[in-house]
C-alpha cells in the first residue's frame, strides 16, 4: 500500500470514473486500475464496483476511501509543516468563496496577496454555501470564506468581519432609518434558492416571500436585485461591501437599518482536520488589512443566522 494508490481511489470516488480519475491523476488508465487492483487485492476486498455505471464505491469500499483522505489529509500536513519552516511561503491554496462576497471581497485583497506571495497559487471557486461545504468535506478545498455560523461541528470558523446590511428602494424614503418590520415583502426582490444570503433576509425580516400578483423572480445575483429595484421598483436588502463602489445617484437610494444594525459573519471556514494553516492565516491577514475601516469599526449591531440547505 502506498500514497499514490490512496490518490487514485480518492480520486475514482471523487469522478465516478476510471479514466476521468486517471487522467486528473495524470496517468493512463491501465496504470491506475492496475494500481487499485493491486491495492484491492492486498486487502483481500474489492473498493469499487465496477458493474455499475458510473462506478461506484462497495460499502466496505467507502469506508476505505474514507479513511484514505484522512491519510492523505495527515501526508499534506508533513509537507505543510516544512512549508513553514522556509522563510518565502509557496505551495497552492484552493478557495471557495459565495458569490453573494466574491465580486466584493476578492478584488480587494486579491492582487495584494499575489504581490506579496509571489510563490503561492490561489486557485478561488464560487459556490453557493452547500456546494463549499461539501467541497470542503471532501479535501477539495483548503479554505472557505463563508457567512456562519454554520452550526456543524466537523467545521472549523475563524470570524474575521461582519458585514452591515441595508435597504436599497426606489422609494424616496424620509427617515433616517427603517425597521425590519417596515418592509412590505410584497415589494421585496430576493436572490433564488440556495443562497444563504436569502434565508439571511427572510430571517431578518421574519416573513416568508410572498411573491407579486403576477411574478415571482428570484435573482442570481446582488447586481441583477439592484436593476430589478431601479427598473421594476420595490426594494431589496444588500451587504454592506456591494454599496462602497456606488455611484452618487445610487448611493441615494440606500437607507441604513435602525440600530443595533443587522450584519452577516464572514469568517473563514475550514475542515476539521485542515492544512495549510500558514497560507490561511496569510490570507486572512491579507482580507483584514484591505478591508475598509468602517467594515471593522462596528459596536452597536446583531448577526443575522443562516440557514444551511
Amino acid at each position: 500500500m502506498n500514497i499514490q494508490q490512496l490518490e487514485y481511489i480518492v480520486a475514482v470516488d471523487q469522478y465516478r470514473h476510471f479514466a476521468h480519475a486517471a487522467a486528473s491523476c495524470f496517468v493512463t488508465q491501465p496504470t491506475l486500475s492496475m494500481m487499485i487492483r493491486k491495492l484491492e487485492d492486498e486487502l483481500d476486498v474489492r473498493i469499487f464496483d465496477r458493474s455499475r455505471q458510473p462506478v461506484v464505491p462497495t460499502e466496505t469500499g467507502q469506508l476505505i476511501i474514507d479513511q484514505a483522505r484522512r491519510v492523505l489529509r495527515e501526508t499534506a500536513m508533513l509537507n505543510e509543516i516544512v512549508e513553514r519552516r522556509k522563510t518565502e511561503p509557496e505551495g497552492t491554496l484552493q478557495i471557495g468563496i459565495i458569490p453573494t462576497l466574491a465580486p466584493y471581497l476578492v478584488p480587494l485583497f486579491i492582487r495584494s496577496f499575489l504581490v506579496n506571495y509571489p510563490n503561492v497559487q490561489l486557485k478561488i471557486a464560487e459556490h453557493t454555501t452547500g456546494v463549499l461545504l461539501d467541497l470542503l468535506k471532501r479535501g477539495q478545498l483548503d479554505v472557505g470564506i463563508l457567512v456562519t455560523p454554520l452550526n456543524q461541528s466537523n467545521f472549523r470558523e475563524i470570524p474575521m468581519f461582519h458585514e452591515a446590511l441595508v435597504v436599497y428602494s426606489s422609494n424616496n424614503y424620509t427617515k433616517q432609518f427603517i425597521l425590519p418590520e417596515e418592509i412590505d415583502p410584497t415589494e421585496l426582490w430576493l436572490l433564488e434558492e440556495g443562497h444563504c444570503f436569502r434565508s439571511q433576509i427572510l430571517n431578518l425580516c421574519e416573513l416568508r416571500k410572498k411573491p407579486l400578483d403576477n411574478l415571482d423572480y428570484a435573482a442570481g445575483s446582488i447586481e441583477t436585485l439592484i436593476r430589478l429595484v431601479e427598473t421594476q421598483k420595490g426594494i431589496t436588502v444588500l451587504p454592506e461591501l456591494a454599496t462602497k463602489g456606488m455611484s452618487a445617484s445610487r448611493k441615494r437610494r440606500i437607507v441604513p437599518f435602525a440600530p443595533p444594525v443587522p450584519v452577516r459573519e464572514v469568517s473563514l471556514v475550514t475542515d476539521r482536520d485542515h492544512v495549510k494553516k500558514h497560507l490561511i492565516d496569510l490570507l486572512q491577514l491579507e482580507i483584514l488589512s484591505n478591508l475598509p475601516k468602517d467594515i471593522l469599526e462596528k459596536d452597536d449591531f446583531h448577526r443575522i443566522g443562516i440557514e444551511v440547505g
